[in-house]
């Protein structure tokens, strides 16, 4: 038998006799586990017990074991990693700079089935095969993706997508060549203005790096409620609340649907509204909100940023027969001031490829619209024929002109 093996089963049977939880007595189990490598070292040099090797990596693989995800915890630990994923328990991928590669790591079946079963421990959801899918965080936020046969055709599909911190406001995202200082400086300017902004991009786009990075330039004093299906978003904000999806239970009851959170969010006094992403008829809820002079952001998946404006156009037909374009169309452009086009290119750098401001007017059902910001050649230049807004822009004392002039 591994040596890290036997030394693993005693440290579990001393958590067990103890009754300590690994989950949120980590310092006390990590002295466990450093004593009982230490005790299995020295019991080796007298015995004929395999020998553990270099006692260091022998107390993490043990600590890692015990207390973290196992195999997976290096690459959880790595702030290279962006994502990692199962497709099998000989395949296991990891995403570095929007790259991705397979690793070296090899699991048996039953040890995938562990390690998401301690995974799912601590957010109360479940997994079986009348609720196949899964959604939850895990305890450093990064979010988990769970699909079982027989949706999957045989093994158990896993997704950890993590959150690493390059960026937290606008300004980080000029150094990371994702914005230029004169399309930060005018961002910040529209969300500090109260501008209701849509940022769309695919998956992996950074449209959640985004949202928090526009999040930071809302005022100090203002109260922010952010609506999620599973919490994603860490605003610098110090008055946030943030709310979540919840699934059924055993019953089929108790489900929280984001439309719900939506509703229960205008409860709360927020002086700003964030929904993480739409989806379906949620959106319909959002748009009132937006359109009863509230301000706020959200997210869509969508090509570019004249698809974002036709697909909020049409998600919130989904809410019902009694919804109609007619009613949706003119709403998304009372409401909608700014469409954010995030993209990731060939290399995996995640850049702002458009930011389009929507008018107020409608013609045959499309929404008047200019591009203030593209991308051409690589460099995102300014290319404002009008502004969104004005009035808002007025209101908080900027100077919109000055705001896209190119700083020395």
């Amino acid at each position: 038998m591994d040596a890290v093996a036997i030394v693993e089963d005693e440290v579990r049977e001393l958590i067990r006799v103890r009754g300590l939880d690994p989950g949120s007595q980590l310092a006390e189990v990590r002295r466990l586990v450093a004593e009982a490598v230490t005790d299995y070292d020295e019991r080796s040099l007298l015995g004929s017990l395999p020998p553990l090797g270099v006692l260091e990596q022998a107390r993490r693989r043990v600590f890692d074991a015990v207390a973290g995800f196992g195999a997976l915890q290096p690459l959880l630990d790595d702030p290279t990693v962006e994502e990692v994923w199962i497709n099998s328990p000989t395949e296991i991928y990891a995403a570095r700079d929007g790259r991705s590669e397979l690793t070296s790591l090899v699991l048996s079946a039953d040890q995938v089935r562990d390690l998401v079963e301690r995974m799912l421990k601590s957010s109360g959801r479940r997994l079986d095969l009348s609720s196949p899918f899964v959604d939850a965080s895990l305890p450093d936020g990064s979010r988990l993706h769970v699909v079982i046969p027989d949706i999957t055709r045989r093994h158990w599909a896993v997704n950890i997508r993590k959150f690493i911190a390059r960026a937290s406001r606008l300004e980080h995202l000029v150094e990371l060549g994702t914005l230029t200082p004169q399309a930060a400086r005018f961002l910040g300017a529209a969300v500090a203005s109260g501008l209701n902004v849509l940022v769309s991009g695919a998956t992996q786009a950074g449209k959640t790096t985004m949202l928090n990075c526009l999040g930071a330039s809302i005022g100090p004093r203002e109260r922010v409620v952010t609506v999620e299906e599973i919490f994603e978003l860490q605003l610098p904000l110090r008055d946030v609340v943030g709310l979540q999806c919840r699934q059924s239970n055993l019953e089929g009851i108790g489900e929280i649907p984001l439309r719900r959170l939506v509703k229960e969010a205008l409860r709360m006094r927020p002086d700003r509204l964030i929904v993480g992403e739409v989806r379906e008829a949620e959106s319909l809820d959002m748009l009132i909100a937006l359109n009863s002079g509230l301000p706020g952001m959200c997210s869509v998946h969508a090509n570019s940023a004249h698809d974002a404006v036709t697909k909020i156009c049409t998600l919130p037909l989904l809410a019902g027969d009694n919804i109609s374009s007619a009613f949706v169309v003119p709403t998304v452009a009372s409401c909608i001031d700014l469409v954010i086009h995030c993209a990731r290119n060939a290399a995996g750098k995640r850049q702002v490829m458009e930011i389009m401001a929507l008018g107020s007017r409608v013609e045959n059902g499309i929404i008047e619209s200019s591009s203030i910001f593209q991308r051409t050649d690589g460099r995102l230049e300014v290319t404002a024929a009008s502004m969104p807004a004005p009035e808002k822009f007025a209101r908080a004392g900027f100077n919109v002109a000055e705001l896209l002039e190119v700083q020395p």
